[in-house]
């Protein structure tokens, strides 16, 4: 057994797309994981499967369609691959910068041509690294995130809908669940 992560994008956000977390991993044990848990409520769900990778994707996108047909984006990984993103950052991100988060690629994703786009911008008091899972993007200063390129540039983007995000510290307890 492999123990995985999915990131749902867009749920219990303003009051909309509500996802209860218990009954979620009520209804997803039908698809045959097991060891079930999530963590916060922004749809961070663990489990524990030996079904290979692409038949995971494609049963989370029937599970999906039929439960909760508003989750068009998700990203799955395995703890191995999540290991070894998390242990290849930089050095700045371990550093105590005013915000931290991830942009994690969703399932289907053109990466390419979000890294592309994403590499084409005018950064400000900012720093990125580009994962294999994601894009890890910090600012120094708290006084000058208005003026950086993740709050000016990223939202207008037509890719911004389908990535999922968490900040630094959802980051690292996912990796921390991940291995118990």
């Amino acid at each position: 057994m492999e123990n995985y992560i999915v990131l749902l994008r867009g749920i219990n956000v303003g009051g909309n797309n509500k996802v209860v977390m218990s009954e979620l991993r009520q209804h997803v044990t039908d698809i045959g994981v097991t060891n079930v848990k999530t963590y916060i409520n922004s749809g961070n769900l663990f489990f524990q499967s030996d079904c290979p990778r692409e038949d995971l994707v494609s049963q989370f996108e029937k599970f999906f369609a039929n439960h909760y047909p508003f989750v068009r984006y998700f990203s799955l990984f395995s703890q191995e691959e999540y290991e070894k993103d998390y242990n290849d950052l930089p050095d700045w991100w371990y550093q105590d910068l005013a915000r931290k988060d991830v942009l994690f690629f969703t399932e289907n994703m053109d990466k390419k041509k979000v890294i592309d786009r994403i590499k084409s911008f005018s950064l400000r008091n900012e720093v990125i690294h580009f994962g294999e899972l994601g894009i890890y993007w910090g600012k120094y200063t708290e006084s000058e995130y208005l003026k950086t390129s993740y709050h000016k540039q990223l939202m207008k983007e037509d890719f911004y809908r389908q990535i999922t995000i968490r900040n630094g510290r959802t980051a690292k307890k996912i990796l921390q669940f991940l291995q118990q």
